[in-house]
């Protein structure tokens, strides 16, 4: 009876040991799935563009610029896949293939920091008239001294979309003031405010409505007050013939952080009138 006891005590013992093993070596495998995983997420924009250019690998290691790895073509190609949406068809098939070798074809095409053309998309809650309302603010790069700063370039915000609609060319040119009117001492200018949802159609024909001044002029005046910000993304229009976006994915895996979420083949002749839009004064 004392034997079967021993036996059973020690048949115990050794189920314990051999769980704890169990749990630690499980442990262990989810440190070092979590270790690899923080190691592989792009953090941060820096990083991704580092990566980009293959200035530091998928693992975060730093590439010296003396190294015959650093912005190794060959080795770019086997990276930058890692660094696209691969849950989205369009970031992960043939178009990004296509990206990926006219990249890789010369040493030329790589994200330069203070290269110009790419820009910040913020997406921010403001308090506009007792009611809650999004704004999208768009920022670049400005060098300035010996650094650079972020600086606001535009914004979009429907409520100031619809006070200058887009009207056809017909009713455009139905609001002028005769080449004369000085004559008159332009008697007529009541035309002109007669009707004020059409007032912009008596201006130049180079006249652009200025969002971002309407912007200012309607915090200085306390009529939009800022709450909170929602997201960013990243437009990037500097590589030569290609247009993509890079936005925040956070969930487990290692295709996660700032990834490309969109890509568009788009020659340079094309990009002009999109540029406009995130900085209108982009060729002053």
């Amino acid at each position: 009876m004392k034997k079967i006891l021993r036996l059973l005590t020690l048949l115990i013992v050794f189920s314990i040991v051999e769980i704890a093993d169990a749990q630690v070596y499980t442990n262990l495998g989810d440190v070092q799935t979590d270790e690899r995983a923080l190691y592989t997420m792009t953090k941060q924009m820096s990083q991704f563009i580092s990566r980009f250019n293959y200035e530091e690998d998928q693992y975060g290691k730093k590439i010296s610029p003396d190294s015959p790895d650093y912005r190794n073509r060959e080795k770019r190609k086997t990276t930058l896949p890692l660094l696209f949406d691969m849950e989205n068809q369009r970031t992960n098939g043939s178009l990004r293939d296509f990206f990926i070798a006219d990249l890789t074809e010369r040493d030329t095409n790589y994200f330069e920091f203070l290269g110009g053309k790419w820009y910040s998309e913020v997406s921010a809650t403001f308090k506009w008239k007792g009611e809650s309302v999004d704004i999208s603010m768009i920022f670049a790069i400005e060098k300035e001294n010996l650094g650079s700063k972020w600086v606001l370039t535009n914004i979009y915000f429907p409520e100031f979309s619809k006070l200058f609609p887009k009207g056809d060319i017909a009713e455009q040119q139905k609001h002028f003031l005769h080449p004369m009117s000085h004559e008159l001492d332009f008697m007529n200018i009541y035309k002109v405010f007669k009707t004020p949802e059409c007032i912009e159609y008596y201006a130049s024909e180079s006249y652009s409505t200025d969002y971002l001044t309407l912007f200012f002029y309607e915090i200085k005046n306390g009529n939009l007050v800022f709450e909170k910000v929602n997201s960013e993304k990243f437009h990037v229009f500097q590589i030569d013939n290609w247009y993509f976006e890079v936005s925040w994915f956070n969930r487990s895996g290692y295709n996660t952080g700032w990834l490309i979420s969109n890509l568009i083949f788009l020659k340079d002749n094309e990009k002009e009138e999109l540029l406009k839009f995130y900085q209108p004064n982009i060729n002053k």
